[in-house]
């Protein structure tokens, strides 16, 4: 156990040393806030909804902005676009020990390999719970700003609402930053999980869901089990009322409870799968 806590300890002082960790987050933070609030609020001022906001009326806009709109505009890009950054994350973390040849050097230094590669996802776990935190911090302080701006009332998610969106979106980024992490196992790369990963995101499971919502309806039950629509599905059943059409990504393909069982699964399932084959990995090559 002692291991595992060094082990864990070393990662997360690792992930805040490395820019990569900085820049992911940056770039997280930045979608949210593009998409959560410059383009809604500017669009409201500018009196005009238009493509880009699925022809919402102004007022349609500006309380999509609103605190008590916070959980949506955190989680929202959870299933997507920020999922794919802690992918980025988890291949980063389990891969660059492989690439950079010091994995044999840390295996050489006295821990066991199950306590090196469970604290690198202990630690992954911890990074993306750090970063859902900054999320809600800045979308709830951006949306407060709004509101004193244009005089509304703050009404704020009930604290039931906020612990189910922040807890489920905690567990999609973990599932999502694990299977990176497993994917780097087991090509022992970098650079290719993190490019199979994002083009299943944003390319592959769109097609399929698309696919099977209209010409292909036999490929449904295979849609149902996919990592993003089922997250999707698990942030959609705990979002608050929403204002306006939910985010990309976000659908009701299937229950909340199921959703919650395929992240949760797949997220155990890529952690064994780490710690089995990380076990059993040659690292001489």
């Amino acid at each position: 156990m002692s291991d595992l806590v060094n082990v864990t300890r070393a990662e997360l002082a690792k992930l805040a040393r490395r820019p990569a960790t900085w820049v992911l987050l940056a770039a997280a933070v930045t979608l949210n806030q593009v998409f959560g609030f410059v383009i809604p609020y500017l669009s409201f001022k500018n009196g005009s909804g238009g493509a880009m906001t699925d022809g919402q009326t102004g007022a349609q806009l500006l309380a999509s902005t609103l605190p008590d709109q916070v959980v949506t505009n955190t989680t929202g890009a959870f299933p997507v676009f920020t999922g794919a950054l802690a992918l980025v994350l988890g291949a980063l973390v389990a891969g660059t020990e492989f690439t950079g040849g010091t994995l044999k050097t840390v295996l050489t230094q006295g821990p066991r390999r199950t306590s090196v590669f469970g604290g690198q996802l202990v630690a992954l776990v911890m990074a993306v719970g750090g970063g859902v935190l900054t999320l809600f911090v800045t979308c709830a302080a951006s949306s407060f700003a709004i509101a004193q701006v244009e005089d509304q009332a703050v009404v704020w998610p009930s604290v039931a609402d906020l612990a189910a969106g922040l807890g489920s979106g905690w567990l999609v980024m973990a599932m999502w930053a694990s299977l990176g992490a497993v994917f780097a196992v087991l090509l022992r790369s970098v650079a290719l999980p993190i490019g199979l990963g994002v083009v299943w995101i944003l390319g592959i499971e769109n097609l399929v869901s698309a696919v099977a919502r209209t010409s292909l309806t036999a490929l449904q039950p295979l849609r149902d089990v996919l990592p993003g629509v089922t997250s999707g599905s698990l942030i959609s059943s705990v979002l608050p009322a929403q204002v306006g059409p939910l985010p990309p990504g976000v659908q009701s393909a299937v229950s909340g409870g199921r959703g919650l069982a395929t992240v949760a699964g797949y997220a155990v399932v890529a952690t064994l799968a780490v710690l089995v084959v990380g076990r059993r990995r040659d690292v001489a090559a």
